[in-house]
C-alpha cells in the first residue's frame, strides 16, 4: 500500500516520508572480536553508512523513507541499492558512478574497547554526487529531510548537500541533522569543527552525543544543560537530542528540557545503535510533528527511540539489527516502560 500512496502524490510533501542524505558504503568487520586491523584472520561484509541505516530504520518500522545519495556503478554498490529495495527504501535519488568506486571502510572494535577505522574513499563516489544530479521532486516530497556531516567533507558532494537541504527547506521539510562525527575522514579537526557547525543553524531538529558536545565545544562539560544551551542551541532549532547510551537520552526545546532514561538491555554491537535511535525518532515526528510542543508526547516518542537503540545493540551489525515495530512495543512491555 506504501508504493501505492506514494504515486498519488504528485505535487506538495508525502504525508509522512523521511528522505536521507549522504553516504552509503561497506563496512568490512572482522569475523572475531576484540582484534586490531591487523591481527583480524578474516573480514564480513555489511552494508553502512548512517543516512542509510537511518532510510532502513524508518522503514522497518513501518514508515515511508527514501535515500539520495551516490555509489559506484560496481558489484557493491548494486548490492547497496538491491538492500534498500529489499527493506522498502526507495532508492529512486540513488545514483552510481562510473569512474569512482563505492566507499569501504574496515572497522573493528579492539580489545581496549577503542574502535579503528581504515577508510577506502580516494575519493569514492558518494564524494562525487554533484547537485545536478539530484531528485529534486523527491527531496521536495520529504516531511522530513534527514542529513549527517560527512557529506561536507569535500566537493562537489558538500554544494550539492548544501543544495538539498535549500530545496527541502524552500518545500517545507523539517531538516534534521545528526553530525556522526568520524575524525579520521576529515582533514584536521578545526576543519570538522568548522563544517559540522556551519550548517548548525539551519536545522530544526538535532541529534548529538555527549562526546561531541566535548568535541564541538572545545573541551566544555558535556553534561552540562548550560554549556548545551548557550553554546549549542540556537534561534531556529525546535528539538536538540543528547544521546547517551544506555542511559537514555536528553532534550531540550525552547519550552522544555529534560531526561528520558534507557532501556536496559545486554549488548553485544553498539554499531547503529544512534540511527536506529534517530529512525525512532524521526518515524515518530513524520507521524506526529506536535511532538515537538508537547512534552509528554516528546517523551513517549523518546522512550520509544531509546527502545529502537536498545535493541540494535543485542544484534550484530547495523541494518540487520534494526528492529520493527513490534519488536520495540514488546521491549517495552516487557521493561515496564
Amino acid at each position: 500500500m506504501g508504493n501505492l500512496k506514494k504515486l498519488t502524490i504528485d505535487t506538495g510533501r508525502s504525508e509522512t516520508l523521511v528522505v536521507c542524505f549522504g553516504e552509503m558504503l561497506i563496512d568490512f568487520v572482522p569475523t572475531v572480536g576484540g582484534v586490531s586491523l591487523a591481527e583480524a584472520p578474516a573480514f564480513k561484509k555489511a552494508p553502512g553508512g548512517a543516512p542509510a541505516n537511518v532510510a532502513v530504520g524508518v522503514s522497518r518500522l513501518g514508515g515511508s523513507s527514501a535515500f539520495v545519495g551516490k555509489v559506484g556503478d560496481d558489484e557493491f554498490g548494486k548490492m547497496l541499492a538491491e538492500i534498500l529495495k529489499l527493506n522498502n527504501v526507495d532508492n529512486s535519488g540513488m545514483r552510481f558512478d562510473h569512474k569512482a568506486r563505492t566507499a569501504l571502510a574496515f572497522v573493528t572494535l579492539r580489545a581496549d574497547g577503542e574502535r579503528e577505522f581504515l577508510f577506502f574513499r580516494h575519493p569514492s563516489a558518494d564524494m562525487l554526487l554533484t547537485e545536478s544530479e539530484l531528485d529534486k521532486n523527491l527531496i521536495q516530497k520529504a516531511k522530513i529531510f534527514h542529513y549527517g556531516s560527512i557529506s561536507l567533507i569535500k566537493e562537489p558532494c558538500r554544494s550539492t548537500h548544501l543544495a538539498a537541504m535549500k530545496i527541502a527547506k524552500a518545500a517545507g521539510s523539517l531538516l534534521s541533522y545528526d553530525p556522526n562525527l568520524r575524525l579520521p575522514l576529515w582533514p584536521s579537526e578545526e576543519a570538522a569543527r568548522k563544517e559540522i557547525m556551519s550548517i548548525w543553524e539551519l536545522a530544526d531538529v538535532i541529534k548529538i552525543s555527549e562526546d561531541e558536545i566535548t568535541f564541538l565545544t572545545g573541551g566544555d562539560d558535556p553534561y552540562s544543560d548550560e554549556v548545551v544551551l548557550q553554546k549549542l542551541f540556537h534561534p531556529n532549532l525546535k528539538l536538540l537530542v543528547v544521546s547517551e547510551g544506555p542511559n537514555g537520552c536528553r532534550y531540550y526545546t525552547k519550552e522544555f528540557k529534560g531526561r528520558v532514561g534507557g532501556v536496559k538491555v545486554k549488548a553485544v554491537d553498539t554499531t547503529g545503535a544512534g540511527d536506529a535511535f534517530v529512525s525512532g525518532l524521526l518515524n515518530s515526528l513524520a507521524s506526529d510533528l506536535t511532538l515537538l510542543t508537547d512534552e509528554k508526547k516528546l517523551r513517549e516518542a523518546l522512550l520509544f527511540a531509546n527502545a529502537c537503540g536498545a535493541i540494535t545493540v543485542t544484534e550484530r551489525g547495523a541494518i540487520p539489527a534494526m528492529p520493527t515495530m513490534d519488536a520495540v512495543q514488546e521491549l517495552l512491555k516487557s521493561s515496564g516502560s
